[in-house]
């Protein structure tokens, strides 16, 4: 069983839950302890960002990061679940759409936006998720949520298929911007592709396919993942000392920063509040 802490960064393939690839994951990396940031769907492939051990813990801080989507919308089929995995509910024709009236629904979406998830989703409702009221019978209404949508650039428009590049922050839908771009332009639609290209700074650069985990397990360890993630400071020997008790440092940051022993050991996660560096997660 591996001590080791660290990311593993995953180019998800189509057809496997997140959860199917931290079970792999797990028989590789010889330890219980495996997480993930950020579910994908089945359907999804790309970025899913795994912890191992220690690691597990920076797992929902790294989660608050914008992320990156490649997608395709469908326009003129509305479905169960918002994307191709669904029934289909609705059909409308899409031919007298106009290329720039497509464009400029999507432009629309840009800025903060009050978004409904989708209803087959892992947004929990009384302490279940989504998905599995749906699954049960139930009907499910989801309250709308602010998200921010940094970048959203029209790729190719092809008949009824949109190709689009999508930037924007944690909790964001891509499957809700394709019903709601559909619904807006009166034909309905769903997302038939989706592949996420980066979360935060670990983007499909970093990522590494199974199989080529299953030949040579490699992780980010977890230093190297702290200071690729997180603004970075060196602290001095007394103020590592403090941080192994959890103290607060009289120290400026910039915001959350993760802090290193003289010796490089990535000691916790600090933030600025009330005047001073206080401890969001101590790590040793």
């Amino acid at each position: 069983m591996t001590a080791e802490s660290g990311l593993v960064v995953v180019d998800k393939p189509g057809g496997m839950t997140s959860h199917d690839v931290v079970a792999r994951v797990r028989r590789l990396a010889g330890t219980r302890k495996v997480g993930h940031a950020g579910t994908l769907d089945p359907m999804a492939t790309g970025v899913l960002v795994l912890g191992v051990n220690r690691a597990t813990r920076l797992l929902g801080h790294l989660m608050l990061t914008e992320k990156s989507y490649d997608a395709t919308i469908r326009l003129g089929v509305s479905t169960t679940t918002d994307d191709a995995d669904g029934e289909v509910v609705a059909t409308a024709a899409t031919e007298h759409l106009d290329e720039a009236e497509v464009r400029r629904v999507l432009a629309g979406f840009v800025g903060e936006i009050d978004q409904v998830p989708t209803a087959v989703s892992a947004v929990k409702v009384d302490g279940k998720r989504a998905y599995q009221r749906v699954r049960e019978g139930e009907q499910v209404e989801l309250k709308s949520r602010r998200v921010t949508i940094h970048d959203l650039a029209v790729l190719e428009v092809a008949g009824a298929d949109v190709r689009i590049s999508v930037r924007c922050s944690s909790g964001t839908y891509i499957r809700a911007i394709a019903r709601d771009a559909g619904a807006a332009l009166g034909v309905g639609g769903h997302l038939t592709a989706l592949r996420r290209t980066a979360v935060g700074e670990f983007g499909l650069d970093r990522a590494q396919r199974l199989d080529e985990l299953a030949e040579e397990f490699a992780m980010l360890p977890i230093a190297e993942a702290a200071r690729s993630a997180f603004a970075a400071v060196d602290l001095d020997e007394e103020q590592a000392r403090d941080v192994r008790f959890g103290r607060a440092l009289r120290l400026p940051l910039p915001g959350l920063t993760a802090v290193f022993a003289p010796d490089g050991e990535f000691l916790a996660l600090y933030e600025p509040r009330e005047g001073v560096a206080r401890a969001v997660a101590v790590f040793v």
